[in-house]
């Protein structure tokens, strides 16, 4: 099993990203974006973590259980790198609720790769 570390620090970050949704969508700071997820939060806690932790659970065991082919090796690299970039969403949104980043600060922060694009080109 070469994955195994990689695959649990992926379920972990998954089960974190899902925690840390259901402190920010209850206490209104944030909503869920995706809006499969959003109807399973207005059923309740429990399902939204239920189907969040097997989609987790399945998705580090195909990883594992793969874990010898190149496209496994791959796949898992880009969810590493998109649930990392989640957590930075994670961490500003609470920056933001506790008021210790501004709002436009955030607005800048997300026009830096535009701005980055047009010099570039």
């Amino acid at each position: 099993m070469p994955l195994l570390r990689p695959s649990f620090l992926l379920f972990a970050l998954n089960l974190l990203d899902a925690l840390l949704t259901l402190v920010w969508v209850r206490s209104g700071i944030a909503t869920e974006s995706n809006q499969l997820m959003a109807k399973l939060l207005d059923i309740g806690n429990l399902p939204f973590l239920g189907v969040k932790v097997v989609i987790g659970a399945v998705a580090a065991l195909v990883l594992m259980r793969f874990g010898k082919l190149p496209l496994a090796r791959y796949a898992l690299a880009v969810a590493l790198a998109v649930y990392i970039g989640l957590m930075g969403v994670h961490l500003f949104t609470g920056l933001s609720a506790f008021g210790l980043v501004s709002n436009t600060f955030l607005h800048d922060l997300g026009e830096i790769p535009g701005q980055l694009f047009a010099f570039i080109f």
